[in-house]
């Protein structure tokens, strides 16, 4: 079943459930994007690191997959109005790949690198983990949005977009693969760039590639920049990527990725939607 196949019928329906839930997100704004990655960060490292932390909290999956849908809701809720049947099929496409690529993964250590599962990130199907698009599909989105932002009249060049969206997304992995292999999340078995081989970045290159053009093709790009003038947190998931494996990668002195963190958290301010506003009782412009 589809996601279009979810929502009401009724377009007026749909469009009163969605204001309801962009109300919802907007009023809670500061806690979505800032407090949880910030908690969950301090969870996780404890996690990895305090014995005495009882094992019904460390690594919890329910917890971990909760806190993870929380802060991925500004996203979701962010492009919901223009997930057309064609935009749902594309999704689901991209969904299927990424278990594809996965199981292909675990089983024969390519496209990545030899790697295993060091951490329970819930049910697994095939070796991985059933959760896996809500951790790999948001990526993809959050990097093609930010750069449809920051390219501005170029973003309609489709070389220039495809080529910006991919180098963000492998960025962004650069960021997160060292502090989740600090974590114990995934362990590759070693590795030149803080314990990730370099093979994994050129999987990833091939994933980001194949992922980039199935959302290039099936979502409505004027729609998507019109929904992203009109719906300011649509990117408030990357603040909440930045701030939670950001501040993972400081805390083990990963330095490089906190680097890349906080360049891609310069592009987030540029984008003049990050303002006083998204604190509590606090008047933005």
């Amino acid at each position: 079943m589809s996601v279009a196949a979810w929502l009401p019928d009724d377009p007026a329906d749909r469009r009163s459930w969605e204001t309801a839930l962009s109300e919802l997100i907007r009023e809670h704004r500061f806690t979505i994007a800032v407090v949880f990655p910030a908690v969950g960060a301090l969870s996780l490292i404890a996690s990895a690191e305090w014995a005495p932390l009882p094992d019904v909290l460390a690594f919890n999956p329910l917890f971990v997959l909760t806190g993870v849908l929380v802060m991925r809701s500004p996203l979701i809720v962010g492009v919901l109005p223009v997930v057309d049947r064609r935009a749902a099929l594309g999704a689901a496409a991209l969904a299927a790949y990424s278990y594809a690529i996965e199981i292909i993964g675990v089983t024969t250590g390519w496209p990545y690198g030899a790697f295993e599962y060091g951490v329970s990130l819930g049910p697994m199907l095939g070796g991985v983990p059933i959760a896996l698009p809500v951790f790999f599909l948001p990526l993809v989105a959050n990097a093609y949005l930010l750069c449809l932002l920051l390219l501005g009249p170029l973003a309609d060049r489709a070389l220039p977009r495809l080529l910006s969206v991919i180098a963000l997304v492998l960025a962004m992995d650069v960021v997160l693969d060292p502090g989740a292999v600090a974590l114990g999340f995934w362990a590759y078995g070693g590795g030149a760039f803080y314990g990730v081989p370099l093979s994994n970045y050129a999987g990833w290159m091939l994933s980001a590639t194949v992922a980039v053009v199935v959302l290039d093709a099936t979502f409505d790009r004027a729609a998507l920049r019109a929904r992203l003038d009109a719906c300011e947190f649509a990117l408030d998931d990357m603040v909440s990527f930045v701030l939670l494996w950001g501040g993972v990668n400081a805390v083990y002195g990963n330095w490089i990725p906190v680097l890349v963190a906080a360049v891609i958290g310069a592009g987030l301010l540029r984008t003049d939607r990050f303002d006083a506003g998204m604190v509590p009782g606090v008047r933005g412009r």
